[in-house]
């Protein structure tokens, strides 16, 4: 009986060495990317992966129009309006970082306000910013507000991959950012606007409104629910809804400067009804709007006319809200124009330095805060 044991022992033994020896030279492949972005939502419920899937938003390269050297005045463009117009009919491109699961799923219907913030790769302290003061994501009213920076690429090599390298690692630590493969620019402000608008279709469909902006607006995002929901007739979004700053019966920049568009771009020397785009709300709703517009509208390379036009060609009209100031406040002279009691009240004011928003940030919503009576 004990010689028995003794060999079943050595059997078992022996088995074991063997399924060692085959593992080792017969190694498993690696878990395919969809096992491995299951692995990563199960380790880290809370942050999606750092990358997205190699398969999503896969687009071939576009190539420029070389047509456009036939245009009559071309070659006496500034170079960065050569290249807009050489690549004016592109309107895909690879998705780098991606936030699948930013909206719970393509229901998304707890987000009540989703913070869309246009963020170059180089302003982290912006962005860190802001995550600390009105871009934070929280319940107000018990309503979501979620947060998004949309971005491109700079630099070339060397310098594209560090800064790449540093989207990742904010994208992995705070679960924000979305990068697209583009050169950021601001002529391609509207190409980046343009993305966004298919991600949200994709992505994101049931968010109710969304704020638009820019990384240095101070934005009273309490203030914006409140007033979101004071509109009893669009509590869902599902309505048009588009305000901001009004701009009305301007037309294109012809004297060359950041502004300048040519005739070539635009012949027409007007633009539609649109908000400034320094920062704007609008609905669910209108944002899918616009995106079916955006299929049908050529690029322009002022992103805020860009919406304007779109919204004439859906035939709908953007609206004002004396609470949004682009150019910032007007105030009396020998007045501290940081003082918190002037901002209180507003939905969104541009522009601020970080150290500005942080502090102001705080003062807003200081308690014993006290102010005058109107």
């Amino acid at each position: 009986m004990r010689r028995i044991r003794t060999d079943l022992i050595l059997m078992v033994a022996l088995c074991l060495v063997v399924i060692l020896l085959w593992t080792s030279y017969h190694p498993q492949p690696p878990p395919s990317n969809d096992v491995q972005l299951l692995i990563q939502a199960t380790q880290s419920p809370n942050r999606p992966p750092a990358v997205s899937r190699p398969t999503l938003h896969l687009w071939p390269r576009c190539h420029r129009n070389l047509s456009m050297v036939n245009v009559t005045g071309f070659s006496d463009l500034p170079e960065r309006l050569r290249n807009f117009l050489y690549y004016q009919h592109c309107k895909h491109f690879p998705l780098l970082l991606d936030l699948p699961h930013k909206c719970g799923g393509t229901d998304g219907s707890d987000v009540f306000l989703l913070l869309v913030i246009k963020s170059a790769p180089g302003n982290f302290e912006r962005r860190q910013v802001l995550r600390e003061t009105w871009a934070e994501e929280r319940k107000h009213n018990g309503a979501w507000i979620r947060r998004i920076f949309i971005s491109g690429t700079t630099g070339t090599d060397l310098q594209k991959q560090r800064m790449n390298k540093l989207m990742e690692v904010e994208h992995r630590n705070h679960g924000d950012i979305l990068q697209w493969d583009f050169e950021e620019s601001f002529l391609n402000l509207t190409l980046k606007q343009v993305l966004f608008l298919e991600w949200l279709e994709d992505r994101c469909p049931r968010a109710h409104f969304l704020l638009n902006g820019d990384d240095d607006i101070f934005a009273h995002t309490d203030n914006m629910v409140e007033y979101l929901q004071g509109d009893h007739g669009n509590l869902s979004g599902d309505k048009h809804l588009f305000v901001g700053s009004l701009m009305e019966g301007t037309g294109p920049v012809r004297e060359p400067n950041k502004y300048f568009v040519p005739v070539q771009v635009q012949e027409s020397d007007s633009y539609p009804a649109y908000c400034s785009g320094g920062g704007y709300l609008l609905s669910g709703h209108t944002a899918n709007v616009l995106y079916k517009m955006s299929k049908l509208v050529a690029l322009h390379p002022i992103d805020d006319a860009y919406m304007g036009m779109c919204l004439a060609r859906a035939g709908l009209k953007p609206s004002s809200h004396m609470g949004v100031k682009p150019g910032g406040l007007f105030l009396p002279p020998k007045v501290d124009t940081y003082d918190p009691c002037y901002y209180k009240d507003v939905l969104m004011v541009h522009r601020f330095l970080p150290h500005q928003m942080y502090v102001l940030w705080d003062q807003v919503h200081d308690p014993g805060l006290r102010c005058w009576s109107n």
